[in-house]
């Protein structure tokens, strides 16, 4: 009897944390996928140009800080930008 809710707490503890873990990713995954768009959205419509600055492009440093930081890392990249810090 107690082999078996053991088992059964174990399942429902396993269950808990895969469900956690997933609602966490779902959101990791579309704000990257929002800071992306957002990236190639100012490349394309040229806004850094409105402001006299060259375009944020395309590098690897820019599109990991677009990819794991999502839309705040594009906003701290537009920011230092503006600053005239480079990456």
């Amino acid at each position: 009897m107690t082999n078996l809710l053991v088992a059964l707490l174990l399942i429902i503890a396993i269950i808990v944390i895969v469900w956690y873990l997933v609602k966490r990713l779902s959101a990791l995954v579309v704000n990257a996928v929002l800071g992306l768009l957002l990236l190639v959205l100012i490349n394309f419509l040229h806004i850094m140009q409105w402001m006299g600055k060259p375009d944020l492009g395309y590098d690897v440093a820019t599109i990991l800080i677009c990819a794991l930081g999502g839309v705040p890392g594009v906003l701290i990249l537009v920011l230092l930008s503006i600053l005239g810090i480079s990456i």
